[in-house]
């Protein structure tokens, strides 16, 4: 006979038993974008309104076009986590499947088109 104790037996166990990898993911994620966000903004501050040359500069450096990339890339995985998390709690059905599919396709399509830009940018 083995012994569980209710807390190993619920562990890892959600709704849909993925809910620990959810959370810890968006914890992971948050903390990271709320490292890079701020040195980011200052970077993108620094060359709004400026002339196209000079945005082409900055950006054409490897420190902000990776930085770009990054809080492009997390921030959308963070968003679509999020989005499914929300989608997993007030939908039902194959509306929530579609919902979720959605969610993710959208990420995926931001991300496509940013890493384009970037690669336009800094190349």
């Amino acid at each position: 006979m083995r012994y569980l104790t209710a807390r190993k037996r619920a562990e890892g166990k959600g709704a849909a038993h993925t809910g620990t990898e959810h959370h810890w993911y968006m914890q992971v994620s948050a903390v990271g974008l709320a490292f890079m966000i701020p040195v980011w903004m200052y970077i993108f501050g620094s060359t709004l309104g400026k002339p196209y040359e000079e945005v082409l500069e900055t950006f054409s450096h490897p420190f902000p076009a990776i930085l770009t990339g990054l809080v492009l890339f997390v921030g959308m995985r963070h968003f679509a986590k999020g989005a499914q998390m929300m989608i997993e709690d007030y939908a039902r059905g194959s509306m929530k499947k579609g919902l979720i599919m959605l969610a993710i396709s959208i990420s995926y399509a931001v991300i496509a088109v940013g890493f384009y830009a970037l690669a336009k940018i800094a190349l």
